[in-house]
């Protein structure tokens, strides 16, 4: 008997999603195609509910990750013995990567689907994959921002890194199907895309045979309502420069570039398979910042590699504190296994890797402060986002949603209107927010 068969109306699909904003837009996407079929839809909806089927989109990039998903899916399993829930399904990167031992240990969820299998899952659901829904998404994000995914997978051969078992290969979208989209999600209020990828600039190298994320931002740039372009997920390693060409000429797109370093020792590097090397890694950030002065850049480090020394480590601190980043976040390495690194000694003992982590991000700590305190004075543009606790919150272009600062404007004696820009003039500053009143 078909899934559907089993309600007298169709059923009620409540989608929880883990882990990043790809994952994010994965379920937003399976949301607007269950919408098409006339599915009442919600996501993170109380369990409380009674839905006839819950989907648990996880997540399995690392360690702290996959407990989480497995936490998620046995309490929904729970809920579902409890008679609370009716089907249970789990999608995602934990899936894709675990499922035969999935099904082994929690078989009473109803099935299991790869990353890739929003098909099945949807026919499974009682629902047919649309193709004319193409770009049609139910934004989870607040309507005046979206994840933008220009690709999937990834060809990097990164030592650490399990993407590519849960992901496969790198494939670009068609840029034409991705300016429908963005005509579509800016006709529906839509003012910042924030473009992400596993490897933003490989983009267009299997469909176009060439780097072709510059004309993409460009051709973007030009989607009416679209006020801010921003770029994450960019590899060091064979950076296409003229993307900073691009950034320095269009002003919509934001002068802030996401790019994850991983290390700055050579022999780290080389381990961990990055193409690249310290003086090479230098000498791209003097070349960002000397194309797009004033540019924010964000990086991801990862401490406690294996064989990284001491040494290794402080060579890293003298570089996050001679570099000064203006965003910076940093994981422990998580030995996963099928990578490269799985051969490799896990030596690093874990306090010692969370030692460094703070270290790291102590340091940084300080450096965001100061860097804060010279916005002091200054008047920036502001996308607000929300209200919360007796503020008005948003961000200036240097800053990406939920990973970066904030600006905060004192809701009581000031108004602005959430989902539009603002000028602010900053009169306080601090570790990672930003005070200020809006400027007439």
């Amino acid at each position: 008997m078909r899934t559907k068969e089993l309600y007298k109306e169709k059923p009620r699909v409540n989608v929880i999603t883990l882990g990043c904003s790809k994952n994010l837009v994965d379920s937003e996407v399976l949301m607007g195609q269950l919408r098409g079929s006339d599915f009442e839809v919600t996501h993170e909806e109380s369990a409380n509910r009674g839905d006839d089927i819950v989907v648990i989109n996880t997540c399995g990039f690392i360690d702290n990750a996959k407990q989480e998903s497995i936490d998620t899916i046995l309490r929904y399993n729970q809920l579902k013995e409890q008679g609370k829930i009716g089907k249970l399904f789990v999608t995602g990167c934990l899936s894709e990567r675990y499922k035969p031992e999935l099904e082994k240990e929690i078989p009473e969820v109803d099935e299991y689907f790869g990353s890739n299998e929003m098909v099945r899952l949807l026919k499974t659901i009682g629902a047919d994959y649309r193709h004319e829904l193409i770009g049609e998404r139910l934004l989870t994000t607040p309507a005046h921002f979206a994840f933008f995914k220009i690709s999937e997978g990834c060809d990097r051969p990164c030592s650490f890194c399990a993407i590519p078992l849960m992901r496969g290969k790198h494939v670009s979208k068609p840029l034409e199907e991705l300016l429908t989209e963005a005509r579509k999600l800016a006709s529906r209020g839509t003012k910042e895309l924030v473009l992400i990828a596993q490897d933003s600039t490989y983009y267009g190298i299997d469909l176009y045979g060439k780097r072709t994320l510059p004309d993409l931002l460009r051709r973007l740039s030009e989607t009416e309502g679209i006020e801010w372009l921003r770029l994450q997920y960019a590899y060091p390693s064979g950076f296409p420069e003229e993307v900073l060409d691009v950034m320095r000429e269009r002003p919509a797109i934001c002068n802030y570039l996401d790019m994850p370093l991983q290390h700055i020792s050579d022999p780290m590097l080389r381990s961990m398979r990055r193409g690249i090397t310290k003086e090479k890694t230098l000498r791209l950030i003097q070349d960002i910042r000397e194309k797009v002065p004033g540019i924010a850049l964000r990086t991801t480090l990862i401490s406690g590699y294996p064989g990284e020394t001491q040494q290794d480590h402080e060579e890293l601190l003298r570089f996050v504190e001679k570099t000064r980043f203006d965003r910076l976040g940093v994981f422990s390495y998580s030995h996963e296994e099928n990578t490269h690194a799985w051969s490799l000694e896990d030596d690093v003992p874990e306090e010692v890797k969370q030692e460094r982590l703070e270290e790291i991000m102590s340091l940084q700590q300080g450096i965001s402060y100061e860097l804060n305190q010279q916005k002091v004075g200054g008047t920036f543009k502001v996308l607000v986002d929300k209200k919360e606790g007796g503020y008005f919150v948003g961000r200036t272009e240097f800053d990406s949603p939920e990973v970066d600062n904030e600006v905060l404007i004192e809701a009581r004696d000031q108004y602005v209107s959430i989902g539009d820009f603002c000028n602010v003039n900053i009169t306080g500053a601090e570790e990672f927010d930003l005070y200020g009143v809006p400027v007439v």
